[in-house]
């Protein structure tokens, strides 16, 4: 009955991992929710919990020692996130929208993994830095003419007279 093992206690951690990695991705998904319809509120939580759930299926086959097989995890994750975010980068003439929010993909991605490997610290340095970048380095990229924004996603506040 090997096949069949199961822990209530690996549940928990790993359920606790699982729902950190997700309320982590909360506030970049709501900000990008905010900003840009390309990518959002359902889209950022998917990406934690899936990455999050890749690293701890995998840390599972290898176990606790691989550093190796842990390495090349991440570099999977990366390669897979990167295509991901590729989809939310659109080009409109000589206009290209859409690179913060791949950028903010693939750093979900890394939130995710980072809590799977227990490094909340790390996790939680990535949702801030994120965030307070989406947050307030967005509006003084648009006062200088840059806005990733589309102009329907802006609101009447962020115009000009």
């Amino acid at each position: 009955m090997d096949w069949l093992q199961f822990s209530f206690e690996q549940l928990l951690i790993n359920g606790f991992k699982v729902i950190l990695a997700f309320l982590l991705a909360l506030p970049i998904a709501l900000e990008r929710e905010k900003s840009t319809r390309i990518m959002g509120l359902r889209t950022f939580p998917l990406v934690a919990v899936a990455s999050c759930g890749y690293v701890l299926t995998a840390i599972g086959f290898i176990g606790p020692g691989g550093e190796d097989s842990k390495a090349r995890i991440l570099q999977g994750l990366m390669g897979g996130l990167g295509f991901i975010g590729g989809g939310a980068i659109l080009k409109e003439g000589v206009n290209v929208r859409g690179t913060a929010t791949a950028a903010s993909v693939w750093s979900t991605g890394a939130l995710g993994a980072a809590v799977a490997y227990a490094q909340y610290e790390v996790a939680l340095l990535i949702t801030a830095v994120n965030y307070l970048t989406l947050r307030f380095l967005t509006p003084i990229e648009e006062q200088m003419g840059k806005s990733d924004r589309p102009p329907s996603a802006r609101s009447s506040q962020d115009e000009e007279p």
